[in-house]
């Protein structure tokens, strides 16, 4: 014991060797990230030659398939995003400030999502919603129909209302943190003076919560963007995001270079997200609303 403790460093001291701790992680992040990442740049830059050229870059940008699919990526990533954050705000105002049986129970079952496959909730969306789910097979035969006439599933609306589903929680983890250190006299005394519910909400919890709001739909954002497991399951017709584009192009048609250059734009793109997602935190103080 006595040897053990004089091998310890004190606190606050550097541990001995000066900076050698750092090699290994380094080595394996290079392992595992950089280098993977390095041979999708290169191929993406050379392809089937030893010529560095932007030409396939060009190709790539150029083409009708690659704006599609980064339209559809944006347009579901916004939409998915803004879905969150209204839903997501409703549900932690509901759960915080309007007490009710269960509330606390809704409010742990609501974070197991997070636990979940994104997959999983587009599989079970389809066993309910799709042509041949629970709630089609039940409204045909109730009105004797011989076509589902529930037929929103396979449509970007379908593959929208599953993400909403799926990344809600991320939002309502910092609102419910935020929401903690909001003073009930507060609300009390406004209610007290006359203040209605959506003055309330208006003037003082909306502002507490502008911080994990902005935070939250940033970094549910930033996986909208990169989702793949839900747009995949749900099968939705000419929706093609970009890393269903990235698939499709390296998996079934197997053109290696045009997935690779898919794919380091849609790096840049994350990483831009997540550059904008951490300035955001730090910028609103996320630490305090319990986001980092």
């Amino acid at each position: 014991m006595a040897d053990l403790a004089i091998a310890l460093p004190r606190p606050g001291e550097p541990p001995s060797g000066g900076g050698l701790w750092i090699v290994p992680p380094l080595l394996a992040l290079a392992a595992l990230f950089f280098f993977p990442l390095g041979l999708i740049v290169r191929q993406a830059l050379v392809g089937n030659s030893d010529v560095v050229s932007l030409s396939h870059f060009a190709e790539v940008l150029g083409s009708s398939q690659f704006h599609d699919a980064l339209h559809h990526t944006i347009v579901i990533a916004v939409s998915s995003t803004a879905g969150c954050l209204v839903l997501g705000f409703v549900l932690s105002v509901l759960i915080t400030f309007t007490p009710f049986p269960g509330g606390k129970l809704l409010a742990r079952l609501i974070d197991t999502f997070i636990a979940l496959p994104t997959f999983l909730v587009a599989l079970s969306f389809t066993f309910i919603y799709g042509s041949a789910g629970i709630l089609n097979e039940s409204l045909m035969r109730l009105l004797h129909v011989e076509l589902p006439p529930v037929d929103f599933l396979y449509s970007q609306w379908g593959v929208i209302l599953s993400e909403i589903t799926v990344y809600t929680p991320f939002v309502m983890r910092p609102l419910l943190a935020a929401f903690s250190l909001i003073e009930p006299a507060q609300i009390e005394v406004a209610s007290s003076l006359g203040a209605r519910s959506l003055r309330i909400v208006g003037r003082i919890i909306l502002p507490a919560a502008l911080p994990a709001l902005v935070a939250g739909g940033s970094l549910c954002l930033l996986l909208t963007v990169n989702e793949f497991g839900i747009v995949l399951f749900i099968g939705a017709k000419d929706v093609i995001t970009l890393p269903l584009l990235i698939y499709d192009k390296a998996i079934q048609q197997f053109d290696y270079t045009a997935a690779c250059v898919i794919a380091a734009i849609n790096v840049a793109l994350s990483l831009s997200l997540y550059s904008l997602y951490r300035f955001v935190v730090i910028y609103f103080g996320g630490r305090r609303a319990g986001l980092v």
